[in-house]
């Protein structure tokens, strides 16, 4: 359509109430259906740009309108500025072959994305079910040194992680500009891990099994709360129903199989210190997203190398870790001074060398599993936070939880007799199916848009 100029009064043939009503409606619909395009530079004319999914639109201001007028009989040009003039353009008059390529390049941009954030949370889920079977299999050797187990991947990752690291700074993957960022948010990192370690030792210890499952999905809700609070998300009805269908698929997957009281039969405090764990784990995964997104700002539009997180993070928490020792080892019941004896020998089981090699059957083999594909899950949560957000990975990692316990009454190697199905499993399963499938539900809005211009 041709240019043209539009003045809006009192005068004019829309009311102000129906205008307003209309203009209300149009920004709705607005805000709706292009929140997932980029606008800025869409074009290469000023103005501001109007994206629907049928047409776009660019409004810009336009010089005071040039008319004649007679005045005793003679022509005399005269400029006859309106209250509001604008140019109002269809993307086809104003949108070039150059500007309808940026335009399909960022729709393809989107859509590329939500296929990378969709691979990647399957992965997940998938190093999800691995690490918690493997885990429940490492401890078939290590039955008498978990304790062993768990700084293994506390400290041993460190050493791995620095040294992907230093493989990627030397191929020029990480650079110097990403290893000067502050150090300060990633000690918080480490601390808050450090914390929600020894929060869930704690409460892990007396709490009965099919509790802790129970109590964790308040680590979901945590982080729906502080993205709220700390990154001003705000989530649509259909995203926190789908939250909590997910948690209540998990609740009736786990507590069907166990007695009503198990909750509450080892005390209300060690509920309480379990959902502080979950507390600062959650803090910590809402932490990273601040830090991806704050990089992305200061390194104009590029992105952090996910190790670089992963390597400081996990420093800091070995730190933090050495210094609570004496606590974590009580807690394990190992008195410190007995601690270097018994990693010593937790380390020969390990190996499956030395005279206590008896009944650690499967070592190395199952504990290296396990630490690889733990590693694995790690590296792919902190991946689907960078491109994501904390929420998503929480949602795929929640979904391993029904599959799991389904696979354990598998005859898995080395766990003898297989444990039976819960009875509400398959109950809990498609209620845990329809909130993961609801949360990612877009309503679609595909009606025209009235507008709320007259034209002259």
């Amino acid at each position: 359509m041709a240019a043209s100029c539009h003045r809006i009064s009192t005068g004019n043939a829309l009311s102000t109430d129906a205008n307003s009503h209309i203009q209300a409606k149009r920004n709705r619909r607005l805000s709706s259906e292009s929140q997932f395009l980029s606008t800025p530079n869409q074009w290469q004319r000023g103005g501001i740009v109007l994206t629907t999914s049928r047409r776009r639109w660019l409004i810009e201001a336009v010089p005071p309108v040039e008319r004649f007028e007679e005045d005793g009989g003679e022509e005399k040009r005269k400029l006859i500025s309106t209250v509001c003039s604008y140019a109002l353009q269809d993307k086809q008059d104003v949108v070039g072959d150059e500007d309808e390529e940026t335009v399909e390049n960022v729709d393809r941009d989107w859509r590329r994305r939500r296929t990378e954030v969709a691979v990647a949370a399957v992965v997940t889920m998938a190093l999800g079910v691995g690490n918690r079977v493997l885990y429940k299999l490492a401890l078939v050797p290590l039955k008498k040194y978990p304790f062993f187990l768990a700084q293994l991947a506390t400290f041993g990752y460190v050493a791995v992680y620095f040294s992907i690291l230093h493989f990627r700074y030397r191929a020029g993957i990480v650079t110097d500009e990403m290893l000067s960022m502050p150090k300060a948010p990633l000690l918080v990192v480490g601390l808050l891990e450090a914390l929600g370690a020894v929060c869930g030792m704690a409460a892990g210890a007396v709490l009965s099994g099919a509790a802790i499952p129970i109590l964790s999905q308040s680590f979901l809700v945590w982080q729906i709360i502080l993205s709220y609070i700390f990154l001003k998300r705000r989530y649509k009805f259909n995203q926190l129903f789908g939250c909590f269908l997910v948690a209540l698929g998990v609740v009736i997957t786990v507590a069907s199989g166990s007695s009503a009281g198990s909750l509450m039969e080892a005390g209300i405090f060690w509920s309480l210190l379990m959902i502080v764990s979950f507390l600062f784990q959650a803090g910590d995964t809402i932490l990273k997203e601040v830090i991806f997104l704050d990089a992305t700002k200061k390194l104009k539009g590029g992105s952090v190398d996910l190790f670089v997180l992963n390597s400081y993070g996990s420093a800091f928490q070995a730190l933090f870790i050495c210094l609570l020792l004496p606590l974590l080892s009580r807690l394990w019941g190992i008195p410190f001074h007995q601690l270097p004896n018994y990693l010593s020998d937790g380390a020969a089981c390990f190996l499956n060398i030395g005279t206590v090699s008896s009944g650690c059957e499967g070592a190395p083999l199952l504990p290296l599993l396990f630490c690889i594909v733990n590693m694995g899950y790690n590296i792919s949560l902190l991946h689907l936070i960078k491109i994501s957000s904390a929420v998503v990975s929480s949602l795929a990692s929640t979904v391993s939880v029904p599959i799991s316990v389904f696979l354990f009454t598998l005859p898995l190697p080395y766990l003898g007799v297989a444990s039976s199905l819960p009875p509400g499993f398959i109950g809990g399963a498609v209620v845990l199916v329809m909130g993961m499938l609801i949360y990612a539900w877009t309503p679609s809005t595909r009606d025209p848009i009235p507008s709320p211009f007259t034209t002259s």
